[in-house]
């Protein structure tokens, strides 16, 4: 007995070493072999042999539970991924991979249903090279996949190729066949349990050889699948949860802005109309517009000129006159051309520049109404040209419009509040019209009898003057205008309103429009030309304006009267309707009509150039011009009484072209210079 056990021992002992060193089967079952050849007795040998299986059941079960551990490992490394749940697509690419390393196949793939196409797609692909079949999708019932979506039931397949349980389409099996798929196992993605669960997609592991999935293989890939469900689920949950967040925090901010908006509407209809009750003007509201919107406000008038702006848009002037941007500059210029003939270049340039600003303003300002009549027809405000214009209306009539600038994008309650404004200022328009009107009214009797009997009682004039805020004493431009008959009433409004604000008056006289204005540093005829232009936009028809003065005084405001309507007679008989001009701007003609006939001022004016040049240079070009006009344009007489050679007197007259202009030589200008020539020469030059 002890000597069978001695010599059964050392391949027991081995048997022992090689299921702990966990060495394959092959080498277990060569221990009953190596006893064999050893001489071992039969007993011994089927004790060996016996040990062998044995040992061969524990490797089995030792490499079972191994396998087990491993799967459990990734199931648990799978739940700890969905606890963690950050990108979907993550832990499903981590779900298929380790679908593939578990189960040893070749490639593994997830699908996922496409609820508006009514199919299924590939959502996660791993091991696989073939773009064909990542791009494959599959209607339900079609092929292994679309059998597993429709009856949510593992289906395995050892060779795919020629299994006829499921139905072949072209487009999957040349998919199945471009990845050179052959065995593959499918297992539903299930959301709930029982009957009522939900198939959502599918996981699969596939082989590119033949093979049979065993039943805990297919367990492993439905655990694995069951994860990929509950992650797709808590990421689609989650996602929920963020919308409805999201929209929460959107119904929030709705209900905050909303409140806030109601809260500054508030503010803004108090802050208005305590600027109406304190008896704030048209001014103050754009002013408070544009603190309330953060912007630029400016408001024009029914002609799209501007009355008032808060920043550099509009132009409006202080006067109340409502001049066009540039309009101040554009007569200075026009009128210090028209005194200074002489330089013939210098007033076209200037006659240009000032058309041109003219231009561009009346361009402006009939964008503006275009503007305003579109928000009339809409009752809303209206963006046009980078900026907000909303119309002032009292009833149907377009009083004038609100600008708002700086704001392109202007929400519902900014936007209301800024049509709430023009309503606040269409009342303030009002009130100032109706307050114009009655003191004009009043105003206009003064100038009534000024220009009838101003020396009835020159002091008491002066008094009734000073009583409604108008100084006679100081000096004053006397403007008469004329439209026609059928206009003269929008005329008379139209005075009204360019006067507003500037401590003029107006009134109608022998049927024109009179109107006296204080001094403001330019020139009659500059004031002339400045209101011609804008009293026409006003009235809608050309108006054609004479100016006289500075008078102060009322023998002195009649007596310049008398010069305005004079000088209006001329414009018309001249043919210079629907401009403004003054005496002196007439030529001779201002001499023989003025006052004061400035023969001197008419002979500097239109010799000036030539004058200057001989008394600078020596020369007679005067002389010459004189004997020029006293030969009847004979070059060859002249240059006889002038003793000089023809081209000297040649060479003279084109330096006199160059001084005068062009359009020296033409009737009306030769008729001037004749008559200056004389004038000078009585006069000792």
């Amino acid at each position: 007995m002890s000597h069978r056990l001695t010599s059964a021992a050392p391949h027991l002992r081995r048997l022992v070493e090689l299921l702990a060193a966990g060495a394959p089967a092959e080498e277990l079952g060569a221990v009953a072999a190596e006893a064999r050849r050893a001489g071992v007795d039969a007993r011994d040998l089927a004790e060996v042999e016996g040990a062998t299986e044995a040992a061969l059941r524990v490797r089995n079960t030792l490499r079972q539970h191994r396998r087990r551990e491993t799967e459990l490992t990734a199931l648990f490394d799978t739940a700890g991924d969905l606890a963690a749940l950050r990108d979907l697509d993550a832990v499903l690419r981590s779900i298929v991979r380790r679908a593939r390393m578990l189960l040893g196949t070749d490639t593994a793939y997830l699908t996922l249903a496409d609820e508006e196409a009514g199919d299924t797609y590939m959502r996660v692909t791993d091991g696989s090279v073939s773009e064909l079949f990542q791009n494959l999708r599959l209607q339900l019932g079609e092929g292994l996949g679309g059998l597993v979506a429709q009856t949510a039931r593992p289906y395995a397949s050892p060779d795919y190729r020629t299994d006829g349980r499921f139905l072949h389409t072209g487009s999957i099996d040349a998919g199945v066949l471009d990845e050179g798929l052959v065995a593959i196992l499918g297992v539903p993605l299930l959301l709930g349990s029982g009957s009522g669960g939900q198939v959502i997609g599918a996981l699969f592991a596939a082989d590119r050889t033949p093979r049979t999935f065993a039943p805990e293989e297919v367990a492993l890939l439905c655990s694995l699948a069951d994860h990929a469900a509950i992650a797709i689920d808590t990421a689609r949950t989650m996602a929920d949860a963020r919308l409805a967040l999201a929209e929460l925090a959107e119904a929030n901010a709705v209900i905050r802005e909303h409140s806030a908006a109601m809260q500054r509407a508030a503010e803004s209809h108090d802050r208005l109309t305590d600027l109406v009750l304190r008896g704030g003007d048209v001014s103050d509201v754009a002013a408070a517009v544009a603190g309330l919107l953060k912007g630029e406000v400016a408001v024009h008038d029914g002609a799209g000129w501007p009355l008032t702006s808060t920043g550099e848009h509009g132009g409006g002037g202080t006067d109340g006159r409502e001049h066009p941007a540039g309009a101040e500059e554009t007569t200075a210029v026009e009128g210090a051309a028209r005194v200074e003939k002489a330089a013939g270049a210098e007033e076209t340039a200037g006659a240009e520049k000032a058309a041109g600003v003219e231009t561009a303003g009346a361009e402006e300002a009939a964008a503006l109404v275009a503007a305003a009549e579109s928000s009339r027809a809409t009752a809303h405000a209206v963006f046009r040209d980078g900026r907000w214009v909303c119309a002032v209306l009292a009833g149907q009539e377009l009083l004038g419009c609100l600008v708002l600038y700086g704001r392109p994008e202007l929400d519902d309650p900014d936007r209301r509040l800024f049509e709430r404004s023009s309503v606040v200022t269409s009342l303030l328009l009002l009130l100032r019209r109706s307050v114009a009107e009655t003191e004009n009214r009043v105003r206009g009797d003064l100038i009534t009898d000024l220009l009838t009997a101003p020396d009835r009682d020159p002091a008491g004039l002066v008094a009734r003057g000073r009583r409604l805020g108008i100084d006679l004493d100081r000096p004053h431009f006397l403007l008469v205008a004329r439209a026609g008959d059928a206009a003269r009433e929008r005329l008379a409004d139209a005075a009204v309103q360019y006067l507003f604000g500037c401590g003029g008056v107006s009134a109608v006289h022998e049927g024109a429009a009179v109107l006296l204005l204080p001094c403001d540093g330019t020139g009659p005829g500059t004031a002339a030309r400045a209101a011609a232009g804008q009293l026409g936009r006003l009235a809608g028809v050309p108006v054609t304006v004479a100016g006289a003065g500075p008078a102060a005084g009322p023998r002195a405001i009649a007596d310049a009267h008398a010069e305005g309507v004079r000088c209006l007679r001329a414009m018309h008989v001249l043919g210079r309707d629907g401009g403004g001009a003054c005496a002196t701007e007439l030529g001779f003609m201002g001499v023989l009509l003025g006052d004061d006939h400035d023969v001197d001022g008419f002979v500097a004016a239109t010799l000036g150039p030539l004058l200057e040049y001989d008394a600078q240079r020596g020369t007679q070009l005067v002389r010459t011009l004189r004997a020029y006009f006293g030969c009847g344009g004979s070059l060859t007489r002249a240059k006889e009484e002038l003793h000089v050679h023809v081209n000297t007197v040649v060479q003279r007259l084109d330096r006199i072209h160059a001084l005068l202009g062009p359009g020296w030589n033409t009737p009306e200008q030769t008729l001037e210079l004749q008559l200056a020539l004389r004038l000078h020469l009585l006069s000792g030059g």
